[in-house]
């Protein structure tokens, strides 16, 4: 694998694992206790972000799957 190719692999599945990370703190953090740069986070609220933690899962595995497909041996077409 080329090494640009390999950083692109490398970075994408940092950025995936952190997605499933950011995933789970949405689905057992309330939302008065989630970090003030998450989208959702309200003062007092003791309402859990269900549908956000979904949406983050959800692309943090497409991000993993990218990383999958790209990681693969590349193959010449119609051989």
């Amino acid at each position: 694998m080329r090494s640009p190719a390999r950083l692109l692999v490398s970075a994408a599945v940092i950025v995936g694992l952190a997605l499933i990370a950011v995933a789970v703190i949405y689905w057992i953090e309330p939302a008065k206790s989630l970090p003030g740069f998450f989208p959702g986070h309200e003062k007092g609220s003791s309402h859990h972000h269900v549908k956000h933690g979904i949406a983050a899962l959800a692309v943090g595995l497409a991000v993993l799957a990218f990383a999958w497909f790209q990681s693969g041996r590349k193959s010449a077409l119609g051989s």
